[in-house]
């Protein structure tokens, strides 16, 4: 197990199959919740979806793979947070994250973010960090503001939710900017 301390109240632990059965009940009790801006929750209706999806990330080829993981609040499973579109070639990184309902409001998902930010720019030395949201979900939307990130713009139809296309909102924190801050 890869622990990360994120505070007293607060850690991160690096995805494995044992986690499936957790996140498929915390999907589906949170479901209408989730389902406005995660589009993954209308194809995960049964704990083999989830299975699926926990297998992608961990069978992977390491080079090539995703760092997902478990956002844990006093003990309790609050969400996922991980790395995506790992581009090493062009040292850029994405950061993508979600909470069950009741987690939301905690600052939980600014802790994880911030934890992430910091292990993207010291241990894997990313020149760009990127966090993308929903237009109009103001709740993620201020995680990356909190954290100093630029606002680069509206990527047009970025992403699909039940059969529609949503714009999304793009932030990005360069290297340099994170070491003027006190991350």
């Amino acid at each position: 197990m890869e622990k990360l301390t994120i505070d007293e109240y607060s850690f991160l632990e690096k995805l494995t199959l044992s986690h499936t059965e957790l996140i498929f009940n915390a999907i589906d009790q949170n479901r209408t919740f989730l389902r406005k801006w995660l589009p993954f929750v209308d194809f995960t209706r049964k704990l083999a979806d989830t299975e699926r999806f926990v297998r992608s990330v961990i069978e992977k080829v390491v080079s090539n793979r995703d760092e997902v993981y478990v956002i844990w609040y006093n003990h309790e499973f609050a969400g996922l947070i991980g790395f995506k579109d790992i581009d090493h070639i062009n040292d850029k990184i994405e950061i993508g994250y979600w909470l069950i309902e009741k987690m939301t409001g905690k600052g939980i998902a600014t802790a994880a973010a911030r934890k992430m930010v910091n292990l993207a720019f010291r241990n894997m030395d990313m020149n760009r960090v990127v966090i993308r949201c929903g237009v109009g979900n103001e709740r993620s939307s201020a995680i990356p503001r909190r954290l100093g990130f630029s606002f680069e713009g509206i990527e047009r139809n970025g992403e699909r939710h039940n059969h529609i296309y949503i714009d999304l909102e793009v932030y990005s924190l360069l290297k340099s900017e994170w070491a003027q801050t006190l991350f």
